[in-house]
């Protein structure tokens, strides 16, 4: 193999890794964020996607079509707020 096809596949791997562990970190938030809600006593069904805002700060999409942000205030306690 040639230094460039090295390179090439060397890179290709790495981001088939990075995908694979970018997954399993969406899967657990997912569950999370649902786990959150639900305490809450909040319908969802199943958390879908999440868009991250910041430092613990999301919002969560539910399978049901709910939306909810879901943060840490200045106190340090969980919120959730419907949108």
């Amino acid at each position: 193999m040639t230094t460039r096809t090295t390179s090439f596949v060397i890179a290709l791997l790495t981001t088939c890794f990075a995908a694979s562990v970018l997954a399993d970190d969406d899967a657990s938030v997912r569950k999370d964020l649902f786990t959150v809600i639900a305490l809450q006593g909040l319908p969802c069904g199943e958390v879908v996607s999440f868009t991250t805002k910041g430092d613990n700060d999301h919002i969560a999409s539910c399978k049901d079509g709910n939306r909810y942000h879901v943060f840490l205030n200045a106190q340090g306690r969980v919120v959730v707020e419907r949108q």
